[in-house]
């Protein structure tokens, strides 16, 4: 959260870098507990195992 320079207003950044402004902090804070619903980090593709060379 960030106060906006020269304004009475509130600077909500999300981890994935989404940011929206606001003048009602409570407001702020439910919408940076709710960015977005269910927002998580991406899960990684599994990576496959190759073959063993030479082996039947």
């Amino acid at each position: 959260m960030h106060w906006v320079p020269g304004s009475d207003r509130l600077r909500a950044v999300c981890h994935c870098s989404a940011a929206r402004d606001f003048e009602d902090p409570v407001a702020l804070w439910d919408w940076l507990l709710a960015h977005p619903s269910g927002h998580r980090p991406a899960v990684p593709e599994p990576t496959p195992v190759p073959a063993a060379a030479g082996v039947s």
